[in-house]
């Protein structure tokens, strides 16, 4: 006989089946709705996203072609600076060429006047050079006059002169030397700072090149992948004052060390223009010494010639005379001669006729007046001989020291030639007379010749 099988599982009731159901259908439009509002916020988070992503990359894409732009004209600010800077440290440096010399402390090309066209140092340095011919003119000339002999050994205006003229150049070579010096340190200042621009300037560029790589990049851009931690801070990070404070100080310092250049040119120009003024016054003042000098000596010895000329005319009378005094004395004794031959002879007269008669007494007072006579001319002839060696001795006193005026006016004459140097081109001077020799080298007037002679 056949059984019934029952499942052997809990029995519900059909209220509890159409709860279920509805229970059901209840979760699920409040699921579907809970799906429509998360879709719908969805959608929502979506759009706002989707547009604060779009303006946020717009605002940053905004913001790196600002910071392009800023760094940029820093750039710029940095190349011109740069550009100013080259300029004057070659107008520092070297002597020559013209043209437009930028250096004005703000970096503006401004129209610079004809003494910042020209290059400085080098010019200092030739200039410094160039006082080295004016010192062997001046020492050269004082070595020449301490030929000069005697009495004319004397420590006159032109050795004054000289011996000024050599302290002037000194002082004129120490002063440019100084300012050479003062050239050199601001060149190492100068290219100092240049090294500092170059390394803003590179710092620059490599940023350029890095912002405006980041400024290209989009979404289609193949290079781009997400980056471990890319929001840190790198380490040496600065904020955007101080770098702007450092761009800022490295120009004002490469502004402050031009302006210092350009007043140092400004110093070097008027040293060179104040120690060339004092060294051609200083040359004017030697030179018209000389001049003054050789008049005088050349009037002293035109006297001395003269002197020279009436001592030897005085020689030549007293020698004449001294020549009749001779000749009178040999007729005196001639004279005296014959009245002695006379009374000698009348001695031998016989017996009373040896009287003293009046032939007698004039016989004995002719002899008496010749000896006196004789003894006069004697002593006029001794007084002539000792006049004519007195007029001797000083005949060659004078022409001793014509010789030293000859001399000393061929030395002085031999300075003056010298100097020529200083205002004739080294290519077309020559001497006029020559140093070892002292032979002239031109024609000159009887008095040189003469110099010439005695020398």
């Amino acid at each position: 006989m056949a059984t019934l099988s029952v499942k052997p599982s809990p029995r519900f009731r059909l209220p509890d089946w159409y709860t279920n159901s509805y229970l059901l259908s209840t979760n699920a439009e409040r699921q579907r709705d809970a799906s429509h509002q998360i879709r719908q916020e969805a959608r929502v988070l979506c759009n706002e996203t989707n547009n604060q992503t779009i303006w946020d990359e717009h605002d940053n894409r905004t913001r790196l072609a600002e910071r392009i732009d800023t760094v940029n004209r820093w750039k710029e600010m940095l190349d011109k600076c740069l550009t100013d800077l080259d300029a004057e440290i070659d107008a520092l440096t070297q002597a020559g060429s013209q043209g437009r010399v930028p250096g004005d402390p703000a970096c503006k090309d401004l129209p610079l006047p004809p003494l910042f066209r020209v290059r400085m140092k080098e010019s200092a340095e030739q200039n410094l050079q160039a006082k080295n011919l004016p010192l062997d003119v001046a020492i050269e000339c004082l070595t020449l006059r301490e030929s000069r002999r005697d009495i004319d050994v004397v420590k006159d205006l032109v050795e004054e002169e000289l011996h000024k003229e050599v302290e002037v150049t000194e002082a004129t070579k120490k002063a440019l030397q100084q300012k050479i010096s003062q050239a050199f340190e601001k060149l190492c200042l100068l290219q100092e700072v240049r090294q500092q621009l170059n390394s803003d300037h590179r710092g620059k560029m490599e940023t350029l090149d890095i912002d405006r790589g980041c400024f290209s990049l989009n979404l289609k851009s193949p290079n781009i992948s997400l980056k471990i931690n890319p929001t840190r801070v790198p380490n040496g990070s600065t904020t955007l004052q101080q770098w702007d404070d450092c761009s800022q100080f490295n120009k004002n310092q490469a502004e402050a060390e031009m302006k210092g250049a350009i007043e140092l040119r400004e110093a070097i120009a008027l040293t060179i223009a104040k120690t060339n003024n004092e060294l051609e016054a200083q040359r004017v003042a030697t030179e018209f010494a000389f001049r003054k000098r050789l008049w005088e000596m050349e009037k002293v010895y035109s006297e001395l010639k003269w002197q020279e000329k009436n001592t030897m005319e005085e020689i030549a009378e007293l020698q004449e005379d001294i020549r009749h005094l001779e000749e009178d004395l040999r007729r005196k004794l001639q004279n005296l001669k014959l009245c002695h031959t006379r009374l000698e002879t009348r001695t031998y007269r016989p017996n009373v006729e040896l009287c003293r008669d009046q032939a007698q007494y004039g016989l004995t007072e002719e002899v008496h007046q010749l000896e006196a006579t004789t003894a006069a001319l004697k002593q006029k002839l001794a007084q002539a001989q000792d006049a004519l060696d007195a007029l001797y001795q000083h005949l060659a006193r004078l022409q001793a020291d014509i010789a030293c005026k000859a001399n000393s006016m061929l030395l002085d004459t031999k300075c003056v030639d010298t100097r020529r140097k200083l205002t004739v081109p080294a290519e077309k001077f020559v001497p006029e007379v020559d140093t070892f020799t002292r032979t002239t080298n031109r024609t000159l007037s009887p008095l040189k010749t003469c110099q010439l002679e005695l020398t």
